[in-house]
C-alpha cells in the first residue's frame, strides 16, 4: 500500500468490532478468562489481550498503524514523547555504558542524560551533528547507543543517518533517532539504518495540540527488549489519548503536505526579509543540509528556524507581543502557528552556536500562509519601531 492508504487502513479491523470503522476505546484493567487453563496460559505470546497494562484493542490499533507507516516490526506506546525517549534509552543501557548523542538533540533528552543516566553510571558524549561516518572514531567497546535527530532541535542540522548507522552497527551499537519532525511520514528511519524511531506523537501524529503521546517504533532485533523493559517500568498510554492519536493519524496524509507547502512559502518569504540573517530549513536549496534532506526525505515539516539581525530584547518582544495569529508556546505540529525565541547556545557542548542575532523557532500551521505572512510583516514593522 502507498503511504496515504496505510494512513486510512493500517491498524483497523472493523468487523472485529461489530463493523465500527474506528476501533472503539477500551477502558480496561482486569481481563477475564473463562477457564483456569486460559488464565494460566495468558502469558503465551499468542494471547495478546491479558491485562489492561499490557494493551487492549485500542492500543494495538495505534501500535499496528505506526508500525505499518514506518515499516517496523513493532511499536511501543508511551504517555509522552519524552517518556518514549527515556524508555528507548533505558532498554539498552546499564552502568558502565557509553552513549553518543547528537549535540543538536532535544533539550529534555540532554537533561535526562545529564541528570538520570549519569546517576546510573552511564557516560554521555555529545558529537557534532554533521559528523556522518566520522562518528566511527568516537565509538568505544562500551558504546551501546548512538542517538540521532534529523533535523536537529532548534538549529535544524541534517544528519547523514545511513552513514552514522553503518559506522555504529560495525561497532555493535544500536542506532536510535528522534523522528518527530518527519512524523514518520516524510522519513522512513528504519529503512535508512536506524534500529529505533522515536516520536513525540503529540506533534504531527496527533495534530491538534490536545494530546500527549509517545511512540517507539522498533525493528525486529530491538522490539522485544523495548517492549519488555517498558512493561517492567509500568509504561502505559491512556486509551482516550490513544483514540485521539489514531484520529490524528488518519488525516496526516492531507495535513502534512499542507504544512510542508505553507512552511516552505513562509521560509522563502523570510529569506528575502532585511531583518533576517539566516533561515534554517533543510528543504531550502541554500541550506547546508539540503542535499541530505533531498536524498533521504520525501517532504518536510513546517517547523524551522531563523535568525534575526538583532538581539535587542525590547525590539524582539515588540515583534512577538503583538502577533495576532502566531502564538507563543511549547510544542508544535498542531493546526495553529507558533513563534518563539530560542537560545540554542545554552544546550551545546561539542559544538558552538554563534548567531548574529536572536534565534527564533517557527511552526507554520494550517492557516492561509498569506495571512501568516501579513502577521509576520506587521511584526517586523514593530521590530523596526514602526
Amino acid at each position: 500500500m502507498k503511504e496515504d492508504t496505510k494512513l486510512a487502513h493500517a491498524g483497523r479491523d472493523p468487523h472485529a468490532h461489530h463493523g465500527a470503522v474506528n476501533t472503539p476505546v477500551y477502558h480496561a484493567s482486569t481481563i477475564l478468562f473463562k477457564t483456569m487453563e486460559q488464565f494460566v496460559g495468558r502469558s503465551a505470546p499468542e494471547v495478546r489481550i491479558k491485562y489492561g497494562l499490557r494493551g487492549t484493542p485500542t492500543s494495538f490499533a495505534l501500535e499496528d498503524a505506526l508500525t505499518a507507516l514506518e515499516g517496523g516490526h513493532g511499536t511501543v506506546l508511551a504517555p509522552s514523547g519524552l517518556q518514549a525517549i527515556t524508555m528507548a534509552l533505558m532498554a539498552f543501557l546499564k552502568s558502565g555504558d557509553h552513549v553518543l548523542v547528537t549535540d543538536s538533540t532535544y533539550a529534555p533528552t540532554r537533561n535526562f542524560c545529564k541528570n538520570v543516566l549519569a546517576d546510573f553510571g552511564v557516560e554521555t558524549e555529545y558529537y557534532d551533528p554533521t559528523i556522518g561516518s566520522g562518528i566511527a572514531r568516537l565509538m568505544r567497546p562500551n558504546t551501546r547507543i548512538v542517538w540521532t535527530e534529523a533535523p536537529g532541535s532548534q538549529t535544524f542540522e541534517m544528519q547523514d543517518i545511513p552513514a552514522i548507522a553503518a559506522a555504529a552497527h560495525s561497532a555493535g551499537a544500536v542506532v536510535m533517532i528522534d523522528n518527530t519532525w518527519s512524523g514518520g511520514y516524510y522519513f522512513k528511519a528504519l529503512q535508512h539504518g536506524a534500529d529505533i524511531s522515536v516520536h513525540a506523537a503529540t506533534k504531527y501524529v496527533v495534530g491538534h495540540s490536545d494530546v500527549m503521546m509517545g511512540a517507539i517504533v522498533c525493528n525486529e532485533k530491538t522490539y522485544d527488549r523495548v517492549k519488555t523493559r517498558a512493561g517492567q517500568f509500568g509504561n502505559f498510554a491512556a486509551p482516550d489519548d490513544i483514540y485521539l492519536t489514531l484520529r490524528g493519524f488518519r488525516t496526516m496524509g492531507v495535513r502534512l503536505p499542507r504544512h510542508f507547502e505553507s512552511g516552505l512559502k513562509v521560509a522563502n518569504w523570510l529569506l528575502a526579509r532585511p531583518e533576517v540573517a539566516q533561515v534554517m530549513h533543510p528543504a531550502l536549496p541554500g541550506d547546508p543540509g539540503h542535499a541530505i534532506w533531498k536524498r533521504d526525505f520525501t517532504g518536510a515539516s513546517s517547523l524551522f528556524g531563523f535568525v534575526l539581525k538583532t538581539k535587542d530584547r525590547p525590539r524582539v518582544a515588540a515583534m512577538l507581543d503583538g502577533m495576532k495569529l502566531f502564538g507563543m508556546g511549547a510544542s508544535w505540529g498542531g493546526f495553529e502557528s507558533l513563534l518563539i525565541p530560542t537560545w540554542p547556545e545554552t544546550n551545546r557542548t561539542a559544538t558552538k552556536w554563534q548567531a548574529e542575532g536572536q534565534t527564533m523557532r517557527i511552526h507554520i500551521g494550517l492557516e492561509d500562509p498569506e495571512d501568516l505572512i501579513a502577521d509576520l510583516d506587521a511584526g517586523f514593522a514593530r521590530l523596526n519601531g514602526k
